[in-house]
């Protein structure tokens, strides 16, 4: 039986994913593969894709897992479905896909170390995600400045960790323990959201820059429903594949 993602209920966005099993990359502290995801046990709840969607619902592929694990058959699966986005954080053929596609472009052990430089722009990149901490915003600048100058949005997902411990010490006032939408773990604080939110305003990239959820930290929500990325991304691509 199909279950709803929490993160995008009542957005306008339901998810799908069409593979079973964890996602090859194993990006630390996912939360798809850390034994936390609304799908536990990924047994028994995977695949999970939507008999049917409302004609006003954009299905979000591969909310866990890559949509280019077996792409072949996730394309096929996802056919039938006329508003549709993939993610992925493989940067090779994107053009590949008919629909629009989000690339999370530090993954896994790039995370605070590099990131994927896209060239050229296809036209369906609908937008860049970076994972972001606060000890890799020299990582994060260099992103928004490859692809701000390119027009391409990039939106910021602000990561939190289950342990403490890999936090550096330096930088541990800048989290707190609470819940983030059904689970509880070590992240970053409105305080210090604001401060990297605040990098380039009134900068000509500042038009580019969006971060997930409507404010992060204690004093906001990072529910889909309060946030409209996607769904205004989504749209946007679709008129400049036209």
């Amino acid at each position: 039986m199909y279950k709803e993602n929490p993160k995008t209920k009542g957005s306008g966005i339901v998810c799908a994913i069409p593979q079973t099993g964890k996602c090859p990359t194993k990006c630390a502290d996912c939360f798809f593969q850390s034994g936390r995801s609304y799908l536990e046990p990924l047994e028994d709840n995977l695949p999970n894709v939507p008999e049917e969607v409302h004609n006003h619902q954009i299905v979000r592929v591969n909310d866990g897992n890559d949509s280019n694990v077996k792409r072949g058959y996730v394309l096929i699966t996802t056919k039938r479905f006329p508003l549709k986005f993939y993610n992925t954080s493989f940067n090779t053929d994107l053009d590949l896909y008919e629909s629009p596609v989000v690339l999370t472009i530090n993954p896994g052990s790039m995370t605070d170390i590099n990131f994927h430089k896209v060239d050229p722009i296809p036209k369906n990149l609908m937008f860049v995600r970076f994972r972001v901490n606060m000890w890799n915003l020299w990582l994060l600048k260099e992103a928004v400045n490859y692809y701000a100058k390119r027009e391409v949005p990039i939106v910021l997902t602000f990561m939190a960790y289950y342990d403490e411990f890999s936090i550096p010490t330096m930088f541990k006032g800048n989290y707190i323990f609470r819940e983030r939408t059904i689970n509880s773990y070590y992240a970053i604080t409105t305080e210090s959201w604001r401060r990297v939110s605040r990098f380039w305003e009134g900068t000509e990239y500042d038009k580019w820059i969006y971060t997930c959820g409507k404010i992060e930290g204690e004093e906001g929500t990072t529910l889909c429903r309060f946030c409209g990325n996607c769904v205004r991304e989504y749209h946007v691509t679709m008129e400049r594949m036209i």
